[in-house]
């Protein structure tokens, strides 16, 4: 019987406790924004797309523009030249050129163009 009663004790402080929690926070209200937002046509595009010209073609580009990619190094480059040319630019991976993560890194920013 006293350990029911300091069950229900505990509960109810337990409760009690809760509730002054939630009462005690201040509402929050949405702020509106300062401006409005502008039309759907004048946004800018995804920070995951890239402009065709920023693309490195892995058939033409230098040791110099290849290493600028992440994950490529002077000896991958010189790889990645070595295995030229490239049907398309999974032939990499394919080829054991570079391993699957540095091409998911690299993939966004590389095109295999044919000539």
């Amino acid at each position: 019987m006293l350990k029911t009663l300091m069950l229900a004790a505990s509960l109810a402080l337990a409760g009690t406790a809760a509730m002054a929690q939630t009462a005690t926070q201040p509402a929050t209200r949405p702020t509106a924004p300062a401006t409005t937002p502008a039309p759907a046509a004048t946004t800018t595009p995804p920070a995951t797309t890239t402009p065709a010209a920023a693309l490195i073609d892995i058939n033409s580009a230098t040791e110099t523009e290849l290493r600028v990619l992440p994950g490529i190094g002077e000896a991958r480059a010189r790889a990645i030249i070595a295995g030229r040319p490239y049907r398309g630019k999974d032939e990499l991976v394919r080829k054991n050129i570079v391993p699957q993560g540095v091409y998911d890194g690299i993939q966004a920013r590389i095109i295999a163009r044919q000539r």
